[in-house]
């Protein structure tokens, strides 16, 4: 880790908001890759020298909006089917319909929700497209949980003080968090959903 932040110390802002878009890029179109980590470390060495908070957000931000849009692009022309049983790497045909039924049983604001959930994340942009969303709902609904996942890692990048490690370890705790009250709310709106149709068939 120490040689990453050494290059990306060495860079001038500009390039380093741009390796920092190109890592919330790629997140999107190869999931394993670490993003959150290479984006905290960009932020960490941004606070530390002429970066802003802002320029790291919205660096981050345009990065991983153009890289849901690639995907939700792909989904559109290659269809759901084509893309659970093609492309496992984005979370697998279990991944793929569980976005798929909570976007039909509740909406838009369950592809929001999704993205807070690592394993499920990269799933949801290419399948809105394939579900056939329209695109400004579905980027509307996207970046939301982009927007304040990211803005807690630029927080906390910009709050540590000088200890990227414990940045790395409060990032991590802080995708844990977020994915269980992630889950947590979507099943509690199952559990909602299936009363309320055991109601009706009484």
């Amino acid at each position: 880790m120490s040689d990453f932040l050494n290059w990306l110390s060495a860079l001038p802002a500009p390039l380093l908001y741009l390796v920092i878009a190109a890592a919330a890029f790629a997140e999107n179109i190869f999931p394993p890759l670490p993003a959150d980590t290479a984006i905290a470390l960009g932020a960490f060495v941004a606070a530390r020298g002429e970066g802003t908070a802002f320029g790291v957000w919205a660096a981050t931000m345009v990065g991983n909006l153009g890289g849901a849009l690639l995907m939700f692009v792909l989904g559109r022309r290659l269809g759901a089917t084509w893309l659970q049983s093609k492309l496992p790497i984005l979370g697998g045909p279990e991944g793929a319909v569980r976005v798929e039924e909570a976007y039909r049983k509740h909406g838009l604001w369950a592809l929001s929700v999704s993205r807070f959930i690592p394993a499920v994340r990269a799933v949801v942009p290419p399948l809105a497209g394939a579900l056939q969303v329209g695109v400004l709902r579905a980027m509307v609904a996207m970046s939301l949980a982009s927007a304040v996942w990211y803005a807690l890692v630029t927080w906390l990048a910009f709050s540590l003080g000088s200890n990227a490690d414990a940045l790395i370890a409060a990032v991590g705790r802080s995708q844990s968090i977020a994915a269980g009250v992630a889950v947590a709310i979507v099943v509690v709106a199952l559990i909602v959903w299936r009363a309320r149709q055991s109601g009706k068939h009484e």
